[in-house]
This record gives C-alpha cells, sequence and structure tokens, in this order.
C-alpha cells in the first residue's frame, strides 16, 4: 500500500537524482546566433521564404556548377557554383544576398567571393548549412557559394522615348522580337549603350529577360541603358509609330539596305527578330520599313547582337 501511495503522490520534481542534466542545461552554449539563423525566428522565416520564391516551386535541373535557377515574371535568379558566382560579382550583377556552405572549403574563389562581396556592399552574408542550400538550389552541384540576384526592375516602354526627348535626343530604341537567349538580349543592351540609344523592349512572354546572364554579357552597360518590357509587343510599336517615331524592322527579304535608310537619322525603333524565325508576322505588317544587311560573304543570318551592332553603328553615324 505504501508503494502505491508513493506513486500516487502529488509531490513535484525527480524523485531521484538528474544525472547532472539540470546543471549541463544552465551552461552557456556560446554567442546567440543572428536572427536569420535562429529557428523560428522571424527574420529565418522571411529568409527561408525568399529563398523557396528564389529557386521556384519542384523542378529539377541540371547538376553541373554555374547553373542559374530562377523563373517566371518578377523572381529572383540564384546564380550557384564558385565560378559562376565569383565572375558575377565581378561583372557587377546586382545581388542581394550571398550564401556561404558551413564549413566550407576556404579556397581562393571562395576568398574573392568574400572580398568582392565585402567591398560591393549591400549583399547580405549568409551561414547555411549543404543541406539547406541543396535544398534551396533543388540539389544543383553548388559547391557552397549561392548568390541571390533580385529581380530586375524593368522600365514601362514610354519611359524610354520620354528620357530621350527629355535629353533633346531624337529615340533610338531597338526592340526584341522572339530572340530567348539572355546573352542576346546582353550583347544588344552593349551594343545600345556603345552607340547612344536610349533603351531596349522586350515581350513579357517567350523571350529572354534580364538575368544574370544577360547582366554579365552587357558588361556594366546594363546599368546605364534600361529595358522596358512589353506585355503586348505589336501594341507597343504602334504606340510609337503614333508618337511619331519610325519603325524599322530588320529582315532578310527586306526592301532597303541598312545603308540608304534616312529614317535612321530620326526617331526610330529598330526591331531585330529572331535568328531562325525572323519577325513575327504581326511585328512585321507594323513596321514602316523592311531593311537588310548585305552580307557579300554568303552568311544567311546575323544573331541578334551582331545584328542589333550593325544598325545601331549606321543610326549613330548618321546622327554625328
Amino acid at each position: 500500500m505504501a508503494a502505491n501511495n508513493r506513486r500516487m503522490s502529488g509531490k513535484k520534481g525527480a524523485q531521484v537524482g538528474s544525472g547532472g542534466n539540470r546543471r549541463r542545461g544552465l551552461e552557456g552554449k556560446g554567442p546567440t546566433p543572428p536572427a536569420e539563423a535562429r529557428k523560428g525566428h522571424k527574420k529565418n522565416r522571411i529568409t527561408n521564404a525568399m529563398a523557396k520564391k528564389a529557386t521556384g516551386s519542384g523542378g529539377g535541373g541540371s547538376r553541373r556548377p554555374g547553373s542559374v535557377k530562377g523563373r517566371g515574371k518578377g523572381t529572383s535568379e540564384m546564380v550557384v557554383g564558385r565560378n559562376s558566382v565569383v565572375e558575377a560579382l565581378r561583372e557587377g550583377v546586382p545581388a542581394s544576398m550571398l550564401y556561404v556552405q558551413q564549413f566550407i572549403d576556404n579556397d581562393e574563389r571562395v576568398r574573392e567571393a568574400l572580398q568582392l562581396a565585402g567591398e560591393r556592399g549591400g549583399i547580405h552574408l549568409m551561414e547555411a548549412p549543404r543541406p539547406e542550400l541543396d535544398r534551396m538550389t533543388n540539389g544543383l552541384n553548388h559547391q557552397g557559394l549561392v548568390l541571390q540576384v533580385p529581380p530586375y526592375e524593368y522600365a514601362h516602354p514610354e519611359e524610354l522615348a520620354a528620357a530621350a526627348y527629355d535629353q533633346g535626343e531624337d529615340p533610338l530604341i531597338v526592340a526584341l522580337d522572339g530572340v530567348t537567349d539572355p546573352r542576346n538580349l546582353g550583347a544588344v543592351v552593349r551594343s545600345a549603350s556603345a552607340f547612344g540609344g536610349h533603351g531596349v523592349v522586350v515581350p513579357e512572354r517567350r523571350a529572354a529577360g534580364m538575368t544574370a546572364g544577360a547582366w554579365k554579357t552587357a558588361a556594366g552597360a546594363a546599368a546605364r541603358t534600361p529595358v522596358a518590357r512589353a506585355t503586348n509587343l505589336t501594341r507597343v510599336l504602334e504606340a510609337y509609330k503614333k508618337a511619331g517615331l519610325a519603325i524599322v524592322g530588320l529582315a532578310a527579304d527586306g526592301d532597303h539596305e541598312v545603308g540608304d535608310l534616312a529614317a535612321l537619322s530620326g526617331p526610330v525603333v529598330i526591331v531585330i527578330g529572331s535568328e531562325g524565325k525572323g519577325l513575327s508576322r504581326l511585328v512585321g505588317e507594323t513596321c514602316d520599313y523592311r531593311v537588310r544587311i548585305p552580307m557579300p560573304g554568303g552568311t544567311e543570318s546575323l544573331n541578334a547582337g551582331v545584328a542589333a551592332g550593325v544598325v545601331l553603328y549606321e543610326a549613330s553615324r548618321r546622327r554625328s
């Protein structure tokens, strides 16, 4: 009976020694980690949500280092892999966060990435365990470095012409129709900047956007030359036409040679199609002029970046 009374006793606390567990529980555990790294903290939830949004939901991908994750309208990207992260930082690609794997092998590329991020300013450093980086990148070979690139802030197409007139200049704008390679977009932005262009217009769908790859190819020009996004490229071109800009489409079977077109000396939009398909039907019908680049060497077509450079040079020459 006494045993039963002991089991039913309402006395609180341990009946025997704790083995030192309570004393060890009171010992210090080192410095408090930052809020972003504390599980359950509001800032930690925000950081994880941003990373999840940046990588999208589901989906696999290439297992090679140097891949870029990111898709959809207005989403961030993840540049992964030591070489790619260092190259992006060298080229001035905008970045908001550099994730570094805990206990990473501190080689030359890791040190350079940390140095560049620190010198740039505005890039937050975040240490994360490898499983977390694996989850963020959907299993890509990140090699312990992940750079978060924020969404590009596109201009409105009307702003490009307005900015030119504010400077007392005739607008010189490039529009891309069906160009899907970000490197081509970056090359066009670079050419537009070199020859006095006032901006580039790209369609919202089925077209290259200002990704990290485009930023790198532009080699700094993207910081000076705005890129606008058009929900409907044909309507934007019609609006430009009503505002007094000539719409000049590049086509292999064009009626005019680029060197003979006087319209390039005034307010103009140069429209460049994809290397394979050229201008789409509706865009081609919207153009005031269809011009060709003479190629005596026999090459059938040029990629968008090269073609834009040729026409922009001719426009710049006529305006000087």
